[in-house]
């Protein structure tokens, strides 16, 4: 049960980016979107926190606080920066770029937290790196390089979420981790997402579905409430399940199948395909994120430490 949580998690995932390029193409910005994301999450989250648990929303000082970076930086970056990325890239090649955070996790881990790597985390740089060297086919530079920043933003702030949040999560629910970052990233795009500017009539213009669906038109809010509810709550909920079934680094490279979900998915879809070599780069960075995601060896983490917002740099 463990894997198909994961992997269904892994697909909704990997589907959201082709619903996300078309939201955009139907009129609202990233960071409107960003906006609907994560509030609608938040309160689908709170719903059912109220029923099943409503001891998730009594937190000490110290959690509000590391929830609260963790919701800005790890939640409301990592959603704009990757809604921006696909403005400007395939899904695929912005999901490839985002996932490197993998890699960026288990450096960290080693060189500041100091835990134990396995020697097989330098082999997994030098295959993301030289695997996205060739997707991004740097020879002829024919990918926008504003679009590579965005998706590299979106992987520093997934960093961060991977090393606070599996802390958080040994404190708390994963549920209860959603709701929090996602209240609060929700609060911070609320100054800057210009959400005001969208009116009720934007929210049923008809939108092509595009690319091989552009046949299909649909009022925007159903696109998008695809994208709230199943391409970002369901989708956490699936991933969190899985965590309940297999441990965290299993979970981890099961989950990774989202890139060959999306770059399928886009395909099919709206006709975003590569050209072999690009494939071939593409299976090489996909073979480094899962050799990153067992580079680290696995370690109970002290539920005192995950109170403890200041020792995310401290070694575990």
């Amino acid at each position: 049960m463990g894997y198909v949580f994961s992997l269904i998690g892994a697909l909704l995932f990997g589907a959201n980016g082709s619903v996300t390029k078309v939201v955009i193409a139907g009129g609202l910005t990233p960071l409107q979107l960003t906006q609907f994301r994560v509030l609608g999450c938040c309160a689908i989250a709170g719903i059912v926190l109220l029923i099943t648990d409503r001891a998730a929303f009594r937190l000490s000082r110290r959690q509000i606080l590391v929830m609260a970076v963790l919701g800005v930086a790890g939640v409301a970056i990592l959603q704009a920066g990757y809604a921006a990325a696909l403005e400007l890239l395939p899904v695929g090649i912005a999901l490839l770029f985002e996932y490197t955070a993998v890699l960026f996790v288990a450096i960290i881990a080693f060189f500041f937290l100091k835990e134990q790597v396995r020697a097989r985390l330098w082999v997994a740089i030098a295959l993301v790196l030289g695997g996205l060297a060739v997707v991004a086919e740097i020879w002829a530079s024919e990918l926008n390089a504003l679009g590579i920043v965005f998706a590299l933003l979106a992987a520093a702030a997934l960093t961060l979420y991977f090393l606070v949040g599996e802390r958080q999560v040994g404190a708390t629910s994963p549920l209860a981790v959603a709701f929090w970052t996602m209240l609060f990233a929700s609060v911070f795009w609320a100054f800057f997402s210009g959400w005001w500017q969208v009116s009720p009539a934007t929210l049923v213009t008809p939108v092509s579905l595009s690319g091989n669906l552009a046949a299909v038109i649909v009022p925007l809010w159903a696109p998008l409430a695809w994208n709230v509810v199943f391409g970002t709550f369901l989708s956490f909920l699936f991933s969190f399940l899985a965590l309940k079934h297999l441990p965290a680094t299993v979970a981890g490279i099961t989950a990774s199948s989202e890139i060959i979900f999306a770059f399928v998915i886009a395909w099919i879809w709206l006709g975003e395909g590569l050209g072999i070599v690009q494939l071939i780069g593409a299976a090489v960075v996909l073979v480094g994120i899962v050799l990153a995601q067992t580079a680290r060896v696995n370690k109970v983490i002290d539920a005192d430490l995950a109170l403890k917002p200041l020792d995310v740099g401290t070694p575990s």
